[in-house]
């Protein structure tokens, strides 16, 4: 069988979800580090965006995708389980994030440290002031949702679980998010117990480029 190829920059959220999933599954994997928009990107997303997956003559662009794929093609562990509710709720976790955590945790609130715009060259501390209450609004709702079992769906490792750790690797890394997680004790107790396994520490990214 070909080997799967991942193409995207390992600093990505999303790239690193699927890497992951690959190292979950005992997934032999390459990866070729590329920016959005660059060449081999722009040739399998027609948005440009990264993560993208290489594997033999499939192709496929967007991470929820190409997790599913892998956790259908090879053997080993389900990422997704098979069981429909279960699915479905990896599936609802998994849009959530997506859709309602990415933006404020990741692209306004780390990006504005990680690419200040302020004056200077510093952050703007404007803008990461007014999205500090939606991000730290994300958190307590994670905080809820592992309270019960330590996991996003029942008690399983999944899918879900594997898209919102990298969300969090990086928002605990500045002040505002690392005092809300503090506060946070069911999503603290979470983080570090799933941030030891092997998948997480294998995937753990570069600083990102300057």
């Amino acid at each position: 069988m070909p080997t799967v190829e991942i193409i995207g920059f390992p600093q990505s959220t999303y790239v690193r979800v699927v890497r992951m999933v690959c190292e979950e599954k005992g997934i032999p994997y390459e990866l070729t580090p590329a920016a959005p928009h660059s060449a081999p990107v722009d040739a399998i997303h027609p948005f440009g965006k990264i993560p993208v997956m290489r594997h033999g003559d499939v192709e496929l662009c967007e991470s929820k995708a190409i997790a599913t794929y892998l956790d259908r093609v090879f053997p080993g562990r389900r990422v997704i389980p098979d069981d429909p509710r279960r699915a479905a709720e990896v599936e609802q976790w998994v849009s959530l994030a997506n859709t309602s955590m990415d933006g404020p945790c990741i692209r306004s609130y780390v990006l504005g440290y990680v690419f200040p715009k302020g004056a200077d060259g510093k952050p703007d501390r404007a803008a990461i002031d007014a999205v500090v209450p939606a991000v730290q609004r994300q958190i307590g709702i994670l905080d809820k949702a592992v309270a019960k079992t330590g996991h996003l769906v029942d008690d399983q490792f999944t899918l879900a679980d594997i898209n919102v750790l990298p969300i969090l690797f990086y928002v605990r890394r500045f002040p505002e998010g690392q005092a809300a997680m503090e506060q946070a004790r069911n999503l603290s107790a979470y983080y570090d117990r799933h941030a030891a396994r092997p998948s997480f520490q294998n995937t753990v990214p570069p600083p990102p480029p300057s």
